[in-house]
């Protein structure tokens, strides 16, 4: 017999969540610990737990956004006719979703099942059904009733895709969104030393007048103290980045970092960059086993040209996942052209989403090419 629970805490999971074997920080309960005690005040996680004869074989995390025009559209001085667009978007897709996966960073960390245990199929049935109960929940409770469904993230090698009747049946459609970068580190490379050998002319000239511009920036690894003592500057430095976005669908919880840090411990790295003893820049890292995931970062524009600060961030993630033995980097989306310059690649990512009323779910494919619409870029080759 195979069925499925929905929890609501983590507090509330089984023991046996953490023992099942997959290798993902993000479906483990530290971070989701973490996530739900800093979560951006419009995005909630339910924890559905899959079971076949009482044994837990698989788990899905099914995220509540609540969705406002404020939110996804930060820029408030856009042309009259652009402001008219983004209000009759707002109408469609504005509301409440679900998101299957974590909407808060790039790439599918949300579904896990034991494949010996449970087919393809009958684990995306049980998610189905999960959905069904959540939205039913959702408009009983709250009167709220979700607009949007989406599954998102996955590359197009990923096994889901042999599932399309599932996702024609459900009248989910897929889209392509904007690629994740990943650098993949070779097994030779043991220090920085080796990264820069690798680059052509071009890019090893580059690469060194990057850090001689960022010579003045004093760097340091900030532990929990410093996060709570720095806490509202690292938050605004990070808004500066954010509100730049040209769409987004959350603001971070201002706890955000110094939560993630209580809870993960070692596996949660924030490197502060100063200048004359003020904080004017930070990138986090999240360790995930083999994976280097780069997240969240924020800087003083003040000082991002003349220091090469973002471009010096960069570096320092692939120093960091290189002289720590990092089988990959995880750059994420967005600036695609420079984080290809500093060795990343371009890996092409895949949704499957939904709009609940017929008309919408009509229109929906031009509004996410509207929203999230795949930039033409330069793919830079730096390496021999």
């Amino acid at each position: 017999m195979i069925d499925y629970k929905i929890y609501s805490k983590v507090s509330e999971l089984p023991y046996s969540w953490d023992a099942l074997p997959n290798n993902d920080l993000f479906l483990k309960t530290a971070f989701l610990k973490a996530l739900e005690q800093s979560s951006p005040k419009n995005i909630t996680s339910n924890y559905l737990g899959i079971f076949k004869n009482n044994e837990l074989v698989g788990l899905a995390i099914i995220q509540r956004v609540e969705m406002y025009l404020e939110d996804i559209f930060r820029n408030t001085n856009d042309k009259y006719l652009i402001q008219k667009t983004k209000h009759l978007i707002s109408k469609i897709v504005t509301g409440n979703a679900l998101i299957i996966g974590n909407i808060m960073h790039t790439g599918q960390h949300g579904l896990y099942f034991k494949t010996e245990s449970i087919s393809y199929i009958d684990y995306l049935n049980q998610v189905s059904l999960a959905i069904k109960t959540i939205t039913s929940q959702l408009k009983q409770k709250h009167n709220k009733k979700v607009r949007l469904i989406a599954f998102k993230d996955y590359f197009e090698t990923d096994t889901i895709h042999k599932n399309q009747a599932f996702f024609k049946a459900h009248k989910l459609y897929k889209v392509q969104v904007q690629p994740n970068m990943i650098f993949k580190v070779p097994e030779s490379w043991e220090s920085v030393e080796d990264y820069i050998t690798a680059f052509t002319k071009k890019y090893r000239d580059r690469y060194k007048s990057a850090r001689k511009k960022g010579k003045q920036l004093f760097k340091r690894e900030l532990s929990l103290e410093d996060l709570t003592v720095l806490e509202s500057e690292i938050f605004q430095l990070y808004k500066n980045v954010s509100h730049n976005a040209r769409v987004n669908s959350f603001i971070l919880n201002k706890n955000h970092f110094k939560i993630l840090k209580k809870e993960l411990k070692e596996n949660f790295i924030v490197i502060g960059y100063f200048v004359d003893q003020e904080l004017v820049g930070f990138f986090t890292l999240i360790l995930n086993n083999k994976i280097l995931e780069t997240y969240f970062l924020g800087y003083n524009q003040k000082y991002q040209y003349k220091h090469q600060m973002y471009l010096n961030m960069l570096f320092d993630m692939a120093q960091y996942g290189i002289e720590n033995s990092y089988k990959s980097i995880v750059y994420a989306r967005t600036a695609m052209e420079i984080k290809s310059s500093v060795g990343a690649k371009p890996k092409t990512m895949k949704i499957y989403m939904k709009h609940t009323n017929f008309l919408a779910n009509s229109m929906l494919k031009l509004i996410v090419k509207y929203l999230n619409p795949v930039t033409k870029w330069v793919e830079r080759h730096p390496f021999k």
